[in-house]
């Protein structure tokens, strides 16, 4: 956060102020609101008075300051007044996030939960085998999509502040394959069918595999989930001493344009329905892109609504070309 400081003598003359202060006596007009304010509150300042505001700036780029002015006094003297400024733009963001990652957990929450509830309440009096058996699915369902969420939730909390906490050498067939094992009952489920595409077994990267593995895991899943029966992803691996991609392709329902540019947002779904019906958090991609960063890598995405898409993640080997033959 950064911080600016304006002094005055008791007259109200500016005696001090530092850099970050001394930028708004420049001629732009948002300085100019910011120093009027800051003037008016040394004055109130002066005559005893303490002051506070928050004055937003539209920008570009948009700011948003916190403005402090109290008197400085010697007893019963009065010896000047000093003005703070701060620039609380990034934590008045971090506060939205968290408000709104908050409120978008009550809202996911809110729906399984209160099916379960209400299906638990209906099971008690019901008789009816068949009826019972239905409801009991039901409620197994959304047990198991509140149960999916809270996992979702905790991994990216942990993916998030834990950044690579467990680096070492791993071949990325071994991620391909411990991806590939953990999707398939869900692929078999959904008659979608896994091809994973031939690539150098000696392919290798440095990184954290539990995330890695999670990451790999969330594009397949999403695969799945998007694609219709008798479809088929395929996964492809190719790099070299420098950089691995790791490629999962689809062929399902594909993303509109519109979209593109935000499904690696938390909680948000293309296909709201779908997801509902498949059990989708809408936090696996926000899981694979906070890997990506994590690694010093990226992931894209290129996709045509009906003919499916593809998912691109790039990442830095992290090894010497010598230390590739030494993986195992």
């Amino acid at each position: 956060m950064t911080q600016g400081a304006v002094l005055c003598d008791e007259f109200g003359s500016t005696v001090m102020h530092n850099a970050f202060a001394r930028t708004f006596t420049e001629a732009r007009h948002g300085n100019a609101i910011v120093r009027a304010a800051i003037d008016d509150m040394l004055g109130r300042a002066c005559n005893g008075e303490h002051d506070q505001r928050e004055i937003e700036l539209f920008g570009p780029p948009p700011r948003l300051l916190f403005v402090t002015a109290q008197p400085l006094l010697d007893g019963d003297e009065h010896l000047g007044a000093l003005a703070t400024v701060d620039d609380i733009t990034d934590q008045q963001r971090i506060e939205s996030i968290r408000r709104d990652f908050v409120a978008n957990i009550s809202h996911e929450l809110r729906t399984p939960i209160g099916a379960v509830a209400l299906l638990a309440e209906t099971l008690v009096d019901e008789v009816d085998p068949l009826v019972v058996r239905r409801l009991s699915i039901r409620l197994r369902d959304e047990s198991f999509r509140v149960s999916h969420m809270i996992d979702d939730l905790l991994a990216l909390s942990q993916i998030e502040g834990d950044g690579v906490t467990e680096s070492e050498r791993i071949r990325v067939a071994h991620l391909v394959g411990e991806a590939v094992d953990r999707i398939r009952p869900a692929a078999e489920q959904a008659g979608v069918s896994i091809k994973v595409a031939d690539f150098s077994e000696g392919l290798a990267l440095r990184g954290d595999r539990r995330q890695l593995v999670s990451a790999l895991f969330n594009l397949l899943e999403n695969a799945v989930k998007y694609s219709d029966a008798g479809s088929i992803i395929e996964i492809r691996a190719a790099g070299d001493d420098d950089e691995v991609s790791m490629v999962v392709q689809d062929h399902g329902i594909g993303i509109p344009a519109k979209d593109l540019d935000r499904i690696f947002e938390r909680f948000y779904r293309v296909d709201q329905a779908r997801s509902r019906e498949t059990g989708g958090t809408g936090l696996g991609l926000s899981i694979v892109r906070h890997v990506a960063r994590n690694h010093g890598g990226s992931i894209t995405v290129s996709s045509r609504e009906g003919e499916g898409s593809t998912f691109m993640l790039m990442l830095p080997t992290g090894l010497e070309a010598p230390a590739r033959a030494e993986v195992k």
